[in-house]
C-alpha cells in the first residue's frame, strides 16, 4: 500500500492525483490542517495605493473603503507574458497581481452580493451599506488615516444586514453638481437630458446624502459646517436608534435629534449634524454611530486644513 501526504497549502496536480487513485489498488492519503500566519500589521494600506482627500471635491471624503487588492491570484491574460518583459517567456492563465484593478472587482464582487439579497437597493444604498458595516482600521498603522482606508475595511457579510442606508437618487446628485457650479451644458453630458440649475435643486456639497462627513478649510481659526443627512430603516420594522459620537479635541460634533424611532421598513428619518472645529496642523478624526443594539451604522468624520 502506497501512501500519498497533502498540505492543503501545497499545489496538487490534478493529473498525478488522479494517476496515484487510479493505478493504486489501496490508496490513502492523510491531511494536514494548514497554518496560517497572523500578520499583526494587516490590514494596511499598502504605500502605492492612492491618498486623499478628493482635489476635486474636498468635503467628500476619499476613498470610501479598503477592499483585498495586494498579491491577488487572478486571471491572466495568455496574449503576454507572466511579466511582460523581454526575454520572459512564461504564459499562465493565472498571475498573482497587485494594484487597484485587483482591489475594485472584491469591491465590485461584495457590491454584487449585497445586490442578490436586496435586488431593489440602489446603487447609493448598496455603497453606504458597504461603508457603515466596514471594519474600522487603525490610524496607527495607516498613517494616513481615512485618507488611505475611507470608511474601513469592507465586510460583505455584515453588508448585507446594515439596519440603516443612506440613499441618494439622481437629483440629489444632479443638485449636489448645481451645487459644485456645474453648467447645463456639464449637466446634460451627465444626466442626458436637458436639466437646468435653478434655486430650488442647487444644494451644497455638506447636504449631499452621504455615508460620511468631511470638511475642509484654508484658513486657520474656527469653522462650523452643517450636514443634512436622511437614513432609511432597511431593518426590523419597529426600531430605535440612538446616536453616538466620538469627536476628537478640536472637534465638537452635535446631531438633532439624537435618537430615530422607525415603524416600518423603508420609512426614512432625518437628521442634522454641525461640526465645530479648530484648526490645527493634522486632519481630525472622528465618528458618528447609529445603533439599536443590533447594527451599529458607522460613518466617518473627518476635519482638515488643505
Amino acid at each position: 500500500m502506497h501512501c500519498l501526504l497533502v498540505s492543503y497549502s501545497a499545489f496538487i496536480n490534478g493529473q498525478v492525483t488522479r494517476f496515484f487513485i487510479v493505478f493504486d489498488r489501496t490508496p490513502s492519503a492523510n491531511i494536514l490542517k494548514s497554518y496560517e500566519p497572523v500578520d499583526k500589521a494587516a490590514p494596511t494600506v499598502v504605500s502605492f495605493s492612492s491618498r486623499g482627500p478628493s482635489q476635486i471635491t474636498l468635503d467628500i471624503l476619499k476613498p470610501d473603503l479598503t477592499a483585498p487588492g495586494v498579491d491577488i491570484l487572478a486571471a491572466w491574460s495568455e496574449g503576454t507574458t507572466v511579466t511582460g518583459e523581454e526575454g520572459d517567456t512564461r504564459v499562465v492563465p493565472f498571475n498573482i497581481i497587485s494594484g487597484t484593478s485587483m482591489s475594485c472587482p472584491h469591491a465590485a464582487g461584495a457590491a454584487a452580493y449585497v445586490k442578490s439579497f436586496h435586488p431593489t437597493w440602489s446603487p447609493a444604498a448598496i455603497k453606504s451599506a458597504l461603508m457603515t458595516t466596514a471594519a474600522p482600521m487603525s490610524p496607527t498603522k495607516n498613517t494616513d488615516a481615512e485618507f488611505a482606508y475611507g470608511s474601513g475595511h469592507i465586510d460583505p457579510s455584515k453588508a448585507v444586514d446594515p439596519g440603516l442606508v443612506y440613499d441618494a437618487g439622481e437629483q440629489d446628485f444632479v443638485s449636489f453638481l448645481c451645487g459644485q457650479g456645474y453648467s447645463a451644458a456639464n449637466l446634460k453630458i451627465v444626466t442626458g437630458d436637458a436639466s437646468a440649475c435653478s434655486a430650488s435643486n442647487n444644494a451644497t456639497v455638506w447636504d449631499l446624502n452621504y455615508p460620511s462627513f468631511a470638511l475642509s478649510t484654508n484658513q486657520s481659526g474656527s469653522i462650523s459646517r452643517t450636514f443634512n443627512r436622511t437614513v432609511t430603516n432597511v431593518g426590523a420594522p419597529n426600531s430605535s436608534y440612538k446616536v453616538n459620537v466620538v469627536a476628537p479635541s478640536g472637534m465638537v460634533v452635535k446631531v438633532n435629534p439624537s435618537s430615530l424611532t422607525f415603524k416600518a421598513v423603508g420609512e426614512k428619518q432625518s437628521f442634522v449634524v454641525t461640526v465645530d472645529y479648530t484648526t490645527g496642523s493634522d486632519a481630525l478624526s472622528g465618528s458618528l454611530v447609529w445603533s439599536d443594539g443590533v447594527h451599529n451604522v458607522t460613518s466617518p468624520i473627518v476635519a482638515f486644513v488643505f
